[in-house]
Formats: C-alpha cells, sequence, structure tokens
C-alpha cells in the first residue's frame, strides 16, 4: 500500500484502487469537501504524474476518457482548485509523492491498463439525493426526478414558469459552464424533442451561474445525472446524440463580436453588478473587485 497525507487531502493506494479524501485544511475548495472521497479503479486511470515546485509540488491523476460521469459533464472546465484529481504536496515530501507515483505506475504495468476510452461510466458519481442553490434557482435531483426552482434573482421571464419538473427520460444532455470573464456560466439541460434558443437567463431547463463560491456546487448535479444517462459511448446513446446535435444545429451561425458589441457587453455586465450590489447579493469588496475587473478590460 502506498499513501501520502497532506493538508490539501490523502490519496491512498491499495494495489486495486485510489482513495481520494479532501483535506479539512481552509484552502481546500467548498467543492472538493462537497463532493468527498472518492475511490477511484485502477482500470479508470491512465496515468499519473508529479510536477516539483520550488516550494509545493503537484500530484495529478489522468483518467481514461468516458471513465467518470463528473469530467465528462464539465468537459474539462472543473479546473484548480476544484479539480479532485490533484494534490498540492509540501516540498518535504517529494520523495513520498514519487514513491506514490512509481507504485501506481506499477500496478499499471502489471496490470495492463489500457489507456483508451470506455464506453461505460467506471465511477459511480456524486450520491444522490442532492440539491444546490446558485445563481438564479435552485437544482435538486432525486436519481429520478431533476427539480429546478427559481430565487428573486431569476429573470421576470423564466420565473413566470414556475418550478421546472424534468424526468431522466426527458434528458438528452446535461452541462455545466463556470462564468468566464464577462460572459456567464450555467447548468443547462438539453430536453428531447424541445431545443430552444434562449441564453441561460431566459431558458427554463437551464440555471444561470454568475461566478460566485458555490457555481461548482452545480457541477455535482451536472454529474449525477449525467451517471444515469446512456454512456456518450454506449449502446442507446444514439439518439440523445442526435437530439443535441439536431437542438445545436438550429442555433444561428456564430459571427466575430465587433468593438461595439464588446463595448455593449461591458456596459451590460456593469449594470449587472450595479444591481447585484444594489440588492446586497454582492459586498462591497466583492462589487469593487469585479467592477476594476471590468473595467480594465474596456
Amino acid at each position: 500500500m502506498a499513501e501520502i497525507i497532506q493538508k490539501d487531502g490523502t490519496w491512498v493506494f491499495d494495489g486495486d484502487a485510489l482513495r481520494l479524501t479532501p483535506g479539512r485544511d481552509k484552502n481546500v475548495s467548498l467543492f472538493r469537501k462537497t463532493l468527498g472521497e472518492l475511490v477511484v479503479p485502477l482500470g479508470a486511470l491512465a496515468g499519473i504524474s508529479f510536477e516539483q515546485g520550488k516550494k509545493t509540488g503537484r500530484l495529478r491523476l489522468r483518467l481514461r476518457d468516458g471513465a467518470d460521469p463528473l469530467l465528462h459533464a464539465t468537459g474539462g472546465r472543473l479546473v484548480e482548485p476544484n479539480d479532485p484529481y490533484q494534490l498540492t504536496v509540501e516540498s518535504d515530501r517529494y520523495g513520498v509523492a514519487e514513491y506514490f507515483v512509481d507504485e501506481v505506475r506499477n500496478a499499471l504495468l502489471l496490470d495492463q491498463v489500457p489507456a483508451e476510452p470506455v464506453d461505460a461510466y467506471l465511477l459511480p458519481g456524486p450520491s444522490v439525493p442532492l440539491s444546490v442553490s446558485a445563481g438564479d434557482g435552485t437544482a435538486s435531483f432525486d436519481g429520478e426526478h431533476i427539480r429546478l426552482e427559481w430565487n428573486w434573482k431569476t429573470e421576470d421571464a423564466k420565473a413566470a414558469a414556475g418550478t421546472r419538473s424534468l424526468t431522466l427520460t426527458d434528458i438528452a444532455a446535461v452541462e455545466w459552464h463556470p462564468a468566464a470573464g464577462l460572459e456567464n456560466g450555467y447548468l443547462r439541460f438539453s430536453v428531447r424533442n424541445a431545443s430552444t434558443k434562449a441564453p441561460p437567463k431566459y431558458d427554463p431547463n437551464s440555471v444561470e451561474l454568475w461566478g460566485f463560491k458555490k457555481d461548482p456546487l452545480m457541477a455535482l448535479v451536472a454529474a449525477a445525472v449525467q451517471a444515469r444517462l446512456p454512456h456518450p459511448a454506449g449502446a442507446g446513446a444514439g439518439a440523445a446524440l442526435v437530439d443535441v446535435q439536431d437542438a445545436r444545429a438550429e442555433l444561428p451561425a456564430a459571427r466575430a463580436p465587433s468593438a461595439e458589441d464588446d463595448h455593449d457587453a461591458f456596459l451590460r455586465r456593469l449594470r449587472e453588478l450595479g444591481e447585484l450590489h444594489r440588492t446586497g447579493v454582492l459586498t462591497d469588496e466583492e462589487f469593487t473587485m469585479a467592477k476594476q475587473a471590468v473595467l480594465k478590460r474596456m
């Protein structure tokens, strides 16, 4: 058995699986603490690496494509500090980290684990039931039904439709995007035979996210739903793929944004930030930092 214990978390390898437990340090993200312990079977691994730095290093796991519903639902957009497959290592434990890597690599060679993609999930995804409140709504999932409830910050046109209830059989795909720059993020459910061109702010099947602390928790809902949908590389996934492709085909063709478009987007973002500050969603400090970030880009 190989084990490495750090403030960032503890990784244990018993020859058959890796047990990844997040640390209790204040620097460990809310997402990783909420996700909790992960058990990764050896057969789900494509590789492991260790990168040394002057003060700290980093252990990284690379999973086989299609093995984890969380990675599929987030599309590689769940990065540090929320990535559960990274571990910060203090410099005095570099030797332990290198030994850990050697043990895992030797096991991969002995078991002749291929690095190719898989056609079935090898990790179960987050446990259910779960419920997350962030952005303009609350998303709940009990394993069969998805419930979207709106709050006072929801756009009137979307809130007017009331609480949204979907079943797994309604869902063709699910995806989570974090907020980036001036673009808000979202948790979106693509519903069969009900494609929409509406942005998340107006889409009754989406929760809009604004880049706050709890936003990554919506990725847990996405992963839990994804784990119960047909695997994209497995039998039965074809119909879902066609639905998503049809929905995308109906979207208007993208065009390069002009300087005028950028200026309008900046102003719109400033107005949104001002409204969030006025209603108490943003603190004075958060509002000042966000406003400065926007003004620097203008």
